[in-house]
């Protein structure tokens, strides 16, 4: 099992789910999130006057997925997230981590069959 992580940008997040369900991904888990990488952040202007704006907006995915959907599960983000054919600066990052046990409140299923 894994635990996949994806910053991308907003107006993207639509695009990345339904990439998700074409691939038979439908349990996500989204937040709004604020950061920057290499972008390092814009001008805004307030009052008239310029202000560095360090943190930009981002949308947070967390996905737990048995192992056979992670590489389907990175793709689909891919595709979904891109700007661009090739991409561009501000696009995210994916991030993928050991998932060591899952339990399902309901009814206490552990491990794969919880996702």
């Amino acid at each position: 099992m894994k635990w996949i992580v994806a910053i991308i940008q907003p107006h993207r997040l639509e695009a990345v789910k339904q990439a998700l369900i074409d691939v038979e991904v439908f349990r996500l888990t989204v937040s709004d999130v604020q950061g920057y990488g290499r972008q390092k952040g814009h001008t805004e202007y307030f009052r008239g006057q310029p202000m560095q704006v360090n943190l930009i907006r981002k949308v947070r995915l967390d996905i737990a997925v048995n192992d056979n959907f992670v590489q389907p599960t990175i793709n689909a983000i891919l595709k979904g997230a891109r700007t661009g054919p090739k991409g561009n600066v501000g696009d995210g990052k994916i991030f993928v981590l050991p998932l060591e046990n899952v339990v399902r409140i309901s009814d206490g299923t552990m491990g794969g069959e919880a996702i």
